[in-house]
């Protein structure tokens, strides 16, 4: 397995473009099939198109978000697991929220990201 398919690695690369805010980065990570499953971005998401705009809603909400990985391992050779906490102010409700969770990324063999599965 190569560096740039270590499932690991990518998830954690994943997390650093997502904490950036960096969406040309997150959007290039995705397959073009990509399924977000997260009740944190509204649910069952299919598509990188409707995946990224779900991101820059979420986003525009909690803009001040903070997360990190508290325990991040490779699952199998195509995907992987992380633990993490993150915490915002949402623009909306001006309410700062916790949020500790879990979340599984696969990948194809182009080690793009085809499924984030986010429990949390």
């Amino acid at each position: 397995m190569s560096a740039a398919h270590d499932p690991a690695e990518t998830l954690a690369r994943f997390h650093d473009v997502t904490n950036a805010q960096d969406f040309a980065a997150i959007e290039a990570m995705f397959a073009p099939e990509v399924v977000y499953i997260s009740q944190g971005v509204g649910g069952r998401i299919e598509g990188r198109d409707a995946v990224m705009a779900a991101f820059r809603t979420y986003f525009t909400e909690y803009p001040d978000q903070e997360a990190e990985d508290k325990k991040l391992e490779a699952l199998s050779p195509m995907s992987a697991r992380s633990e993490w906490r993150l915490t915002g102010t949402s623009t909306k409700t001006g309410v700062w929220r916790e949020r500790i969770g879990a979340e599984t990324i696969t990948l194809n063999g182009d080690g793009l990201i085809v499924r984030v599965d986010v429990e949390g």
